[in-house]
């Protein structure tokens, strides 16, 4: 390797660093929320939005580097299960937080769901356990 870029590797590198940047960034808002945020439902909506956009910017960065199609599609590949199954893992995780009542935040009321899917028109400030 010479130690000079061309303007098509300079290009490259470049736009390597800013989605590998951007991913860690969003990684660390992710790891900030997860120790600041109040109560379990705040951090699983934080860290699955920001994780999401994390990885698929990291992954991004990898694809641009290596460039070619066989290593992008799996990579692509990659960032389409990372967006479909990161949500899906967080609600699962708020839901069962939901179920264990779990308190929220500043007592916030938590809406109860009645067994055919309709919604108690008493709420319960979070903290309380029990129905009665």
């Amino acid at each position: 390797m010479s130690g000079r870029l061309g303007k098509e590797g300079l290009v490259v590198e470049v736009m390597t660093g800013i989605l590998l940047v951007a991913g860690v960034i969003m990684m660390l808002i992710a790891a900030v929320g997860l120790l600041r945020l109040p109560d379990p439902l705040c951090r699983a909506h934080a860290v699955a939005k920001a994780v999401s956009l994390g990885i698929a910017l990291i992954l991004m960065g990898t694809w641009v580097k290596l460039g070619d199609t066989g290593s992008g599609l799996k990579l692509a590949l990659a960032i389409l299960f990372q967006l479909g199954t990161i949500p899906v893992a967080s609600h699962l995780l708020a839901q069962a937080a939901y179920h264990l009542e779990i308190p929220r935040w500043r007592q916030r009321p938590v809406a109860r769901l009645m067994p055919d899917g309709t919604q108690d028109a008493t709420t319960e400030a979070a903290g309380g356990r029990g129905r009665g």
